[in-house]
C-alpha cells in the first residue's frame, strides 16, 4: 500500500491536532501573516482609487475597481497558494516531515493541513480585497458575489498542488525566488494588470489556470464566466500537477 494511502490508527484526532497547529503556526507568524494580506491590498488601493470613476475599464465592460479587485485578488491568492511549498521546503531543510512520518500522521493528513491553511490565506485575501472594493464603489448582486468566489477558490485547486511540487522539490534558498518569479509571470501574461484580448500573450493566457482565475469577474456581465476551454483547462492542470506532486512527495518521504 503507497505511503499516501496507508490508513493508521488514531488518524481523525492526530489529523485535527495537526491541524490547529499549522493554522496556530501561521497566525504567529506575524511577519509572512501580515506581508502576505498586506501586498496585494495596499497594490489595490494605490491602483484602484485613483481610477475608481473609471466605468469601462480598456473596453471589459467592468469598472476599474472591481477588474483590479479580482485581478489582485487572483495575484494575492496564487501567493497564498504556493506559499505552502515554502513551509514544506522549511520543514524538509530541518528534517520535520521525517519525524512526522513517525507519528500517527497519515500522508493524507498532512498534505489535507497544508492545502487547508493555504486556503484559509487566500480566503482572507478575498475578504480584504472585497471589502476594499466595496469601499471603491463595487457594487454586485449577491449571487455575482458568490459565483465570483467559489470560482475563484475553484481556479485555486491547481495552484495548491503546484505549491506541494514545488516544497518538495526545491530548497528554502531557491523556492522564494521561485515562487515570486512564478506568481510574476502568471499574473502579468493573465490579465491581472490589463486586459489581454488577442495576440500571443492571449494565446498562452488562456491555457493557463491563472488567467481563468482572473476571468471569474466576468460573473459580473450577467453571462457565463468560464467556457468550456477554461474548465478543461483548470482541470487538466490540476490533474497532471496533483500527480507529479504526489510523486514528488512519495519520493521525498521514501528517501532512507
Amino acid at each position: 500500500m503507497s505511503t499516501l494511502t496507508q490508513p493508521r490508527s488514531g488518524d481523525a484526532k492526530t489529523s485535527g491536532s495537526y491541524l490547529r497547529y499549522e493554522l496556530l503556526r501561521l497566525l504567529r507568524n506575524r511577519r509572512f501573516f501580515v506581508l502576505s494580506l498586506g501586498f496585494p491590498l495596499i497594490l489595490y488601493i494605490f491602483i484602484a482609487a485613483p481610477n475608481r470613476n473609471v466605468t469601462d475599464f480598456a473596453g471589459t465592460g467592468l469598472s476599474a475597481p472591481l477588474y483590479y479587485m479580482v485581478g489582485l485578488a487572483a495575484f494575492g491568492t496564487m501567493s497564498s497558494m504556493l506559499s505552502t511549498g515554502t513551509r514544506i521546503a522549511a520543514e524538509r531543510a530541518i528534517g520535520w516531515n521525517r519525524q512526522l512520518r513517525i507519528t500517527p500522521l497519515s500522508s493524507r493528513a498532512y498534505l489535507r493541513a497544508k492545502v487547508l491553511t493555504a486556503y484559509l490565506m487566500a480566503l482572507l485575501t478575498i475578504g480584504l480585497l472585497f471589502a476594499s472594493g466595496l469601499a471603491l464603489g463595487v457594487r454586485l448582486p449577491a449571487a455575482d458575489w458568490v459565483s465570483m468566489t467559489l470560482l475563484i477558490l475553484v481556479a485555486l485547486i491547481p495552484f495548491a498542488a503546484f505549491g506541494v511540487l514545488l516544497g518538495h522539490l526545491l530548497t528554502t534558498d531557491t523556492i522564494g525566488p521561485t515562487m515570486g518569479g512564478i506568481t510574476g509571470v502568471l499574473a502579468l501574461v493573465s490579465g491581472t494588470w490589463f486586459p489581454i484580448g488577442h495576440g500571443v500573450f492571449y494565446q498562452i493566457a488562456r491555457l493557463l489556470p491563472s488567467y481563468w482565475l482572473v476571468q471569474a469577474s466576468h460573473v459580473a456581465l450577467g453571462g457565463p464566466a468560464w467556457s468550456t476551454l477554461g474548465w478543461a483547462v483548470v482541470v487538466v492542470w490540476t490533474l497532471v500537477v496533483g500527480a507529479l506532486a504526489v510523486r514528488a512527495y512519495l519520493r521525498d518521504t521514501q528517501r532512507v
